[in-house]
This record gives C-alpha cells, structure tokens and sequence, in this order.
C-alpha cells in the first residue's frame, strides 16, 4: 500500500513535472459569476493539463461561496480528475476531536480527495484524523504568502539550543509527526530564506511552495532553495498564470520546462548510480562547508601523504542540522535498493546511519573496530540473522582497507553484501575495487560535484580548487 507521498512521487517522475494546478473559480474572472461557469472553466482546465500536472487543487473557500450547490459542483469537479492524478483539497482547516473527524470524512470519503491543506495551530491530535490512512495526505501552513505572516509564523521562540521562530518549530515538528510519508508542509514560494530554512530543518518533506507563479528568476531561486536532495520534493502550485492563458496547455508546459532546465544544470550527466538522474543538493554543499565538514589548506593523512582538502564527518554530531539533512540525502538511494538492515561504519557514519534509522525504522547493526576482549566479545553489534542483506553506509569512499575490512567481518557473520552506500566518493578507486568484488558503490556526491559547484558560485578559491582538482590526478589511493 503506497503513502500518499509515494503515489505524488511517481506521479511527479512520471510527468517530470513538479507543478500543481490550482482550480480557483474566482467569480470576477468567470464569464458569468454562476457555478456552472466555475465547472466549466475547472474542466477546461483539468482537460487542458491533465498530462502535465502532478496534482490539481481546487480551492474550498471558492466553491463554498456559490451556496449548498458549490459543494455539489466541487465533488463534479474532483470527480472529472482523471485517476491518477492526486487531488489536493486547499481548505486550510483547523479542528479536533469530533469536528476534525467529520472534516477528515467530507474530504476523504464524501469528496473524494486524496489530500488537503490544514492549520496546524491546534496541534498533532487536530491532525490525528486526516493522517490514519497513509495513502491520504497532507499539507500543514508553515510558512504562508500572505503578508501577515510576520504576525504570528515569525514569532521567535525562547528555549535551550538554536533559536527557532515559530514556522522553524512547524517544520521540524511535521519532519517528526510524519511517520506514514503522509506530511508535508506549505511554504511560500516568495520567501526564498524560510524555503532554504525549512528544506535544512526538513530535508525529506514534500513542501507546496505557492506564490511564484511563473517561469524566472523567482521560480529558479525558488527551486535553488526548496527542492530535495533527489531534485523532487516540491510542488509549484500555478492558477491565475494558467488560468489566464489563451492556451492553458502551452503555458503549462513552457513552465515545466523552465523547471527541468533547472533541473538539469544540477545533473551529473556523466556519471549515475542507476538509470535516475542524481541531482546536486546544493544547500548540502553549503551546509558541510559551514559546518567545517570540508576545509581547504594542507593537511597530513594518516599515511604522511599531504592533502589540500580535509573532509571530516564527523564533526556532524555538532550540527544536527545538517546531521539530519546528510541523512535525508541518503534516503532516495536507499529506498531503491532491496535489503534488511543497514550497516554503519565506526566512526562517523554511525551517527548518520542511526539518524536514518529513526527516519525510516530500518534496523542498525555495526562492525566493531577492534572485537570485544570480554563479555560477548561480538564483532558485530545489533541483532541480526544468517542470510539477511544489509546496506553498508559510510561517509566516504576513499581506496582505504577500512572499508573491506567491515566488509569482510559483516560477511563473515554471516550477513550479504551488495551495497555500499556514501554521501562523497572522492574517486580514488574505491568504486572499482568494490566492483571487482561484486559490491555496487552508489553516492550522493562526488568530490568533482563539489569541486564544480563551489568553483562555480566562486564559494572556494580558483587555486584552491586547481590544487585539489591536481591532488586528484595525481592520487589513486588515499589511505
């Protein structure tokens, strides 16, 4: 049984398309303000786009204005969707207890919608009833367009730790009550600073990111600081832009392809894990630089060779932030790979194998670095069985023995290895070597990848790059 958000993932692959069709009848823009003109101009639109879209979503407020018959013409309206195609109901409701369920009822059941925006003021229980069926959704108000939005989702809040205003809050809360793959959070597209803050707060959450409206420079900067680290995970709701249109069609389709250009020039073309495109996730390559992950100078390695880079997960545990955006980076590799647990490797990729266990619920087991010289004296730690697979997550992939002498333990128990999975392959031979030994390497950067990306927004040093990009060359092994 797919979650709501599986289903609208496929729908936006299928389409290559990340845009969201408003159905708003506004009745100043009807040719004349009756229902049936709002039917007919919501089915010109729903024919015009269907093959397009990768969700529709009619706006309750406007339906309810035409009286008892509005509702009535708002189910037509959803009904006329074709299948398979999402519904998303904008009905921003905020209700509980019983309320909450006859409103979780009219939309699900009565109207038949597939998901709906809500108002998440009243907390996790008032969301409780929309959320029971994993392939419903919804959308909780994070970050609206309205300019009152300084009154109340601005507010900043005291506490211990990073100071959050109250959209921050909204957001990590809904990363943690989405547990089915059937939350997501809405976030004005305008607000280029709260989209780049909410996608680092939640980094696998699907956001509705309303207010662009057309191809440009804000939908481009919308799309830098929104989209996942997999180059989906966002959805651009368009209505007067289309709706206005002389052919909703073509304006539908020159805004799809104003996004895929977009995303194209955070492709690596040249090198994939599998036959899905890989997409930078460019706020990471700015993450790990703030967080001193990645520095630049010179640097002695373990083996007395010097280095003009210096990559250090493990000064992750200090920015669970970025912590949890890494894992989230993981996620989409993951989940097309078949297998029972995962395995983390001692020492920094611990921390983010079990930050994907606790997004996910997969299982952690580890390979002990030196076994233990009382007790059980395991070498292995986590419950296991003979037989099963487990993905190998580590941090890095060098040409280091560490990485196969894991290997080799994990095998020795017992356990099958077929993947391995890091978030930086330096390319210094580790994805052959593994290859020769039948393990699939799968990554979700490349050191080229960073290297280009900070040359090209001029965030590193032109000579630092050339001595590392030189470095490279010259190294086939880094121990």
């Amino acid at each position: 049984m797919d979650s709501f958000y599986s289903q609208l993932e496929a729908r936006a692959r299928l389409t290559g398309s990340l845009l969201c069709i408003g159905l708003n009848p506004y009745p100043t823009e009807l040719p004349e303000p009756t229902v049936e003109a709002a039917y007919d101009q919501c089915l010109h639109l729903i024919q015009a786009t269907s093959d397009l879209a990768v969700a529709f979503k009619p706006n309750l407020a406007l339906f309810e204005s035409y009286g008892p018959s509005g509702w009535e013409t708002l189910a037509r309206v959803i009904a006329a969707v074709p299948d398979d195609i999402p519904v998303i109901l904008e009905a921003k409701f905020g209700e509980y207890n019983e309320s909450a369920e006859l409103l979780a009822r009219i939309v699900f059941s009565d109207l038949k919608a597939q998901a709906v925006t809500l108002n998440p003021f009243l907390g996790y229980d008032s969301l409780l009833p929309f959320l029971k069926d994993s392939r419903k959704g919804v959308f909780v108000l994070c970050k609206t367009t309205n300019p009152g939005t300084v009154d109340m989702q601005e507010l900043p809040l005291a506490g211990e730790g990073e100071p959050l205003h109250l959209y921050e809050k909204i957001a990590l809360l809904a990363q943690e009550w989405n547990t089915a793959n059937n939350l997501g959070v809405v976030v004005s597209g305008l607000d280029t600073e709260a989209l780049r803050r909410v996608r680092q707060l939640a980094p696998d959450l699907w956001i509705m990111a309303p207010g662009v409206g057309a191809a440009g420079k804000e939908l481009n900067t919308a799309l830098q600081s929104g989209l996942r680290a997999d180059g989906i995970g966002m959805l651009i709701p368009v209505s007067r832009t289309i709706c206005n249109s002389s052919d909703p069609h073509k304006a539908v389709h020159e805004l799809q392809d104003a996004i895929q250009d977009f995303q194209r020039s955070f492709v690596d073309q040249a090198e994939t894990d599998g036959p899905e495109p890989r997409y930078f996730p460019a706020n990471l390559a700015e993450d790990l630089l703030q967080a001193g992950c990645v520095r630049f100078g010179q640097f002695s390695l373990k083996s007395g060779v010097q280095t003009p880079i210096y990559i250090d997960m493990r000064q992750l545990v200090s920015y669970p932030h970025v912590l949890n955006e890494v894992s989230a980076a993981y996620l989409p590799i993951l989940r097309q790979l078949k297998f029972d647990r995962i395995a983390g490797l001692p020492y920094a990729a611990l921390p983010i194998a079990t930050t994907i266990s606790l997004k996910t619920g997969w299982p952690v087991v580890f390979p002990r670095k030196e076994a233990r010289s009382y007790g059980t004296r395991v070498e292995i730690e986590g419950r296991f069985k003979v037989g099963e697979r487990v993905v190998v997550i580590n941090d890095l992939a060098t040409y280091g023995l560490s990485k196969f002498e894991a290997i080799e333990k994990l095998v020795t128990a017992g356990l099958v290895v077929e993947d391995v999975v890091v978030l930086i392959d330096r390319q210094a031979g580790s994805r052959e070597a593994l290859a020769s030994a039948g393990i699939r390497l799968h990554s979700v950067l490349t050191l080229s990848d960073l290297l280009d990306y900070w040359e090209r927004n001029e965030r590193i040093p032109g000579e630092q790059i050339t001595a590392v990009r030189r470095f490279m060359d010259e190294q086939t092994a880094y121990v």
